[in-house]
C-alpha cells in the first residue's frame, strides 16, 4: 500500500473531527477531504506557495481588523488580496487533491465570496471558512505560526477561532458590540482532539471554571487545575444534572409555562410641561409708561382680575377726554360718536367697569390699570416699573396649571402601538406611590433624528398643582394584548441569533431548549415556539447553570441536530 493510500484513508478517518472541531458540518461548494486534522500532510509548503500564503495571512489581518470594528467598506479590496494570493500558493503546490492544496483552494474559494459580501453579518459567514483553512494551513506548515496568535469566541457557533498578528484579542465575529469577547488558544492545544489520538472526546475543560474549554489537555489558566475530558456523548445527549445542593447554591427558581391575559404595558420616560392651550400673553395696543408695576416677579400667582401694572399713555388719556365729550352731548348724531369712542377704549384693553368708571368719575384716569386676563402663574415678566413700553410689546405670559401636558418619547417601533384615547398611567420620582390617571392627547407626526423617537402628548388634570413645569415623569401606556402563552423574561438566555431557556424535566435533570419569543411585555415573553402550557423553566440561576453545564457544548450539538430536522 502506497505511501499516498495511506494519507488518504488517514485524512478520511479523521476528517470528522475536523468537521466537529471547525463547528461545521457542510460546506457550499466542494470542501477539503483529504486530510489529516488540521490537513497535516507531512510536508511543508513550497518555498514559493510559502511566501504567497504569508501574503495572504497579511492581507487576512486587514480583512479580520475590518470586521472586528464592524466595517464593510475596503473589506472587498482585502478580500480580493487574500484570494488573489491563495490562489498564486494553490499553483505553486504540486499534486492535485493533496490537503495542503485542498485547504489553499477553500480559503480562496471563501476569500472570493468574502469580497461580494454586501453586509457585516454575510462577510463573517465567509471569514469564518477563510479563518479555518488558514489555520488548517498554520498546522500544515509550523512556519505559518511565526508571530501569529490564535483565538477563540465561546459566543459563536460554527467556527469559532481567528488569526491575529497582534496579541491584544480583537473578536472579528462580534465586532464593536463584544470586542474582547474570547480567550487565547495556544497552538497546541488549538488542534482538534483527534490530533491527539482522542477521538470520543470533544474538549478538555477546567471542572471549577468551565468557560475555560481547549481541544488538547493542559492546565487551567486560571486555578491551575489539569482540564478534563468532555466526551461527544455526554454533549450530544442535551441533558444536563444539577443536584439539589448545588441547586440551591447557585439559587435555582422555576416558574410554569401558563396561558394567561398578557400586560403589553409600555413604558417611556417624559417631562411635565405647559398646557400651550391655555398659555395666555399680555400684550399693548398703545404706546405708553409703566407708572407701577404691580407683578413684579415671575412665578408669582396671579387670579384673573388681578392688576398687573398701570399705564400712563397720552394716546389713552386722550381718548376718555373723547368718550367723555361725547357723552355730554345728547343728540343723536353725538350717540354714534359715544359708541364710535366706547370702542376705542375696549380694543384698546379697557374691561366694561373700567369704561363705566371713567363715566362715573366724569373725568380721565391718569394711570390706567391693566388686568391679568387669566388665572395661572406668571412665567415671563418683561417688564420694569417705570419702563417705556410699545404697541405689540409681550409684557408678561401666563400659564395656567390647572391641566397640564406630559410629553413622552417612545420608539418608533413603539409608536404604532400608541393611538389618541388610549389611558395612561404616570407617576413622578419625587412623590412615589401616587399615580396620576390622564389620556392619550396627540401623538405628533414627526420623529426625533438623533434618539429615533416620536413625541406622544399626554393629559392630565393637577387640580392640586403637584405636577411641575420640567418634572420628569415615569410614563406608563396601558395596552391589552388578550390571553398568550408566556414566560417571564428572566428565563431567557441570548445566545447569539437564538433563544434558549433551561427546561426542568425533574429529578435534577435540565434541559436546554430554543424558543422563538414574540412580543414583550411587562416582564414576560409571549411563547411562539418550543414551550408548551405546563412545562416548568428556570427564571433565576440560568446563567450560573450555562456557564457550569458547559451550555456551548452542549447547545451546538443541539443545534446541529435541529437542523437536520
Amino acid at each position: 500500500m502506497g505511501v499516498l493510500t495511506l494519507a488518504v484513508l488517514a485524512a478520511v478517518a479523521w476528517r470528522p473531527l475536523a468537521g466537529w472541531f471547525f463547528g461545521t458540518t457542510s460546506h457550499t461548494g466542494t470542501a477539503p477531504a483529504t486530510h489529516d486534522a488540521h490537513g497535516r500532510a507531512g510536508t511543508p509548503l513550497p518555498d514559493a506557495a510559502l511566501e504567497y500564503t504569508r501574503a495572504a495571512f497579511e492581507a487576512y489581518e486587514g480583512a479580520r481588523a475590518l470586521l472586528a470594528q464592524d466595517a464593510v467598506e475596503g473589506l472587498a479590496a482585502r478580500a480580493g488580496e487574500l484570494k488573489a494570493a491563495l490562489q498564486q500558493a494553490a499553483e505553486a503546490t504540486q499534486g492535485d487533491g493533496t490537503p495542503l492544496k485542498a485547504w489553499l483552494q477553500q480559503g480562496a474559494d471563501g476569500a472570493s465570496h468574502l469580497a461580494a459580501a454586501k453586509d457585516a453579518e454575510a462577510a463573517r459567514q465567509h471569514f469564518a471558512r477563510v479563518s479555518e483553512a488558514l489555520i488548517a494551513l498554520a498546522f500544515a506548515d509550523p512556519r505559518l505560526q511565526e508571530d501569529w496568535h490564535v483565538f477563540e469566541c465561546p459566543m459563536v457557533d460554527g467556527v469559532n477561532q481567528w488569526l491575529q498578528r497582534e496579541p491584544k484579542l480583537e473578536n472579528p465575529y462580534m465586532g464593536r458590540r463584544m470586542l474582547a469577547c474570547g480567550t487565547t488558544s495556544e497552538w497546541r492545544s488549538a488542534a482538534p482532539a483527534g490530533a491527539h489520538g482522542e477521538g470520543d472526546i470533544a474538549h478538555y475543560t477546567c471542572p471549577m471554571h468551565p468557560s475555560v474549554k481547549q481541544h488538547g489537555p493542559g492546565a487551567c489558566p486560571i486555578c491551575g487545575m489539569d482540564l478534563t475530558p468532555v466526551s461527544r456523548a455526554e454533549l450530544e445527549s442535551g441533558i444536563i444534572r444539577v443536584d439539589d445542593l448545588r441547586r440551591q447554591r447557585i439559587g435555582v427558581k422555576t416558574a410554569k409555562v401558563a396561558q394567561a391575559p398578557m400586560d403589553l404595558s409600555l413604558r417611556a420616560l417624559g417631562r411635565v410641561t405647559f398646557d400651550e392651550k391655555s398659555l395666555v400673553d399680555v400684550t399693548l395696543k398703545l404706546d405708553g409708561y409703566i407708572h407701577e408695576l404691580r407683578v413684579n416677579a415671575t412665578a408669582e400667582p396671579v387670579k384673573k382680575g388681578d392688576v398687573l401694572f398701570t399705564l400712563y399713555s397720552p394716546e389713552l388719556y386722550a381718548a376718555q377726554q373723547e368718550y367723555l365729550l361725547a357723552r355730554q352731548s345728547q343728540s343723536a348724531a353725538n350717540a354714534s360718536l359715544v359708541g364710535a369712542a366706547r370702542k376705542r377704549l375696549e380694543l384698546w384693553g379697557l374691561s366694561a367697569a373700567q369704561i363705566e368708571r371713567v363715566a362715573q368719575r366724569g373725568q380721565p384716569v391718569e394711570n390706567m390699570p391693566f388686568l391679568a386676563p387669566a388665572s395661572g402663574y406668571v412665567m415671563e415678566k418683561n417688564v420694569v416699573e417705570g419702563a417705556a413700553v410699545k404697541a405689540g410689546e409681550r409684557l408678561f405670559r401666563i400659564a395656567p396649571l390647572a391641566k397640564v401636558w406630559v410629553e413622552a418619547d417612545v420608539y418608533e417601533q413603539d409608536l404604532a402601538r400608541v393611538k389618541p384615547g388610549q389611558p395612561v398611567e404616570v407617576t413622578l420620582p419625587y412623590l412615589p406611590g401616587k399615580k396620576y390617571a390622564g389620556h392619550v392627547g396627540y401623538v405628533y407626526p414627526s420623529l426625533q433624528g438623533a434618539t429615533r423617537t416620536g413625541r406622544i402628548r399626554i393629559e392630565l388634570p393637577n387640580p392640586e398643582l403637584e405636577l411641575k413645569p420640567d418634572m420628569y415623569a415615569d410614563v406608563r401606556f396601558v395596552l391589552q394584548g388578550g390571553a398568550r402563552l408566556q414566560i417571564p423574561d428572566s428565563a431567557v438566555i441570548y445566545t447569539g441569533p437564538r433563544r434558549l431557556v433551561f427546561v426542568d424535566l425533574g429529578e435534577g435533570r435540565l434541559r436546554p431548549q430554543e424558543v422563538k419569543l414574540g412580543i414583550r411585555g411587562e416582564g414576560t415573553y409571549e411563547v411562539l415556539e418550543g414551550l408548551s402550557p405546563g412545562d416548568v423553566v428556570v427564571t433565576s440561576g440560568n446563567f450560573l447553570i450555562a456557564a457550569e453545564s458547559r451550555i456551548r457544548s452542549a447547545t451546538d450539538s443541539f443545534g446541529g441536530s435541529h437542523a437536520a430536522h
